[in-house]
């Protein structure tokens, strides 16, 4: 055997010279897509709008698996640990991969290195919705209430320190009001607590509660971004309803575990790119009121190291703590 012969082998058998080997076969098997909240959430719905195309173009199984907990933090120290052959996926939020840093005393990851971000799939607002029996139908009558029987006021949200909670307390610490924060493990569950009367309102994000809101089950009376919904265009803004500067929402992103092969990482990024520009997944995003968005990995990276560093201001504004 000459040198040069053994040298490729060498190099070829290795860990790093079989990547691109692995990457080219990759997927042979089913993925799991870990959501780390119940079905009917936010993250879980924008997750399945996206997976049947996913599955298309990959042509394999992408098999949705909800493990709700701690606000998201256990599906995530559970994919951190996970081996990193692209077979085990995370839909992250920005709960999950910007908040939790600042909030939680301790993590099972770390939000900065254990995960490989993929692709940015879609961001959406939040909305104040109410139980249509509360007597308010503004922001200035939702305040005015508030003030005049303080600490009566319920609002639930997807978790402590999840983005429906801490846009409640930028609400409560800017209007000047006292309401109770009252956490629940996602979305799904609170909404349906909020529609059967059992809590007042919440600062939740489009995709759990539009069809409530569209049913007349649900009145939405004010959107957080600083520009109005193109899903409920008749709703004003917080900031231009009597609070300028009152800007909150929501943002969901494909992570692999951290060590992930970049021609995977790529890979997946390629395909779910591809199904963001497709007519009938902006139109099904849309639907939800959620935005499809689609960068990179390399500029998904930055978005979350710049997002960890803005609601750790808000974090510490707040108060907010998770022991």
């Amino acid at each position: 055997m000459t040198r040069a012969l053994a040298l490729f082998l060498v190099v070829f058998m290795s860990p790093l010279g079989m990547a691109p080997v692995l990457a080219q076969g990759y997927p042979d098997k089913p993925i799991r897509l870990i959501v780390g909240y119940p079905p009917g959430g936010g993250t879980d719905v924008v997750a399945r709008i996206i997976t049947p195309k996913l599955s298309e173009f990959l042509g394999q199984s992408v098999v949705i698996e909800n493990r709700p907990g701690a606000t998201g933090v256990t599906a995530a120290g559970f994919v951190a640990k996970s081996p990193p052959d692209g077979y085990m996926l995370m839909m992250g939020h920005v709960s999950i991969n910007a908040i939790a840093p600042s909030v939680f005393a301790k993590l099972p990851y770390d939000a900065a290195k254990d995960f490989a971000p993929i692709i940015l799939t879609a961001s959406v607002p939040h909305f104040i919705v109410v139980q249509p029996s509360l007597p308010v139908r503004s922001i200035k009558e939702l305040i005015a209430l508030a003030k005049a029987e303080p600490g009566k006021l319920t609002f639930p949200s997807a978790g402590n320190a999840s983005t429906p909670h801490l846009a409640g307390e930028m609400f409560k610490t800017m209007a000047g009001v006292d309401m109770v924060h009252i956490p629940y493990k996602g979305s799904g569950p609170a909404v349906t607590d909020l529609v059967g009367g059992q809590v007042n309102l919440m600062f939740d994000n489009l995709p759990s509660s539009i069809a409530q809101i569209k049913a007349g089950k649900l009145r939405a009376i004010a959107v957080t971004t600083l520009k109005r919904s193109p899903a409920l265009p008749d709703v004003p803004t917080i900031a231009e309803s009597g609070l300028p500067g009152y800007d909150a929402s929501s943002w969901f992103g494909m992570h692999a575990p951290a060590g992930t092969s970049k021609d995977i990482v790529n890979k997946i990024y390629g395909v779910v790119s591809k199904s963001l520009r497709t007519p009938e997944m902006t139109e099904r995003l849309a639907t939800q009121g959620a935005e499809a968005v689609g960068n990179t990995p390399e500029e998904f990276s930055e978005f979350v190291r710049a997002e960890i560093a803005k609601w750790a201001k808000v974090v510490k504004a707040s108060g907010a703590r998770v022991d």
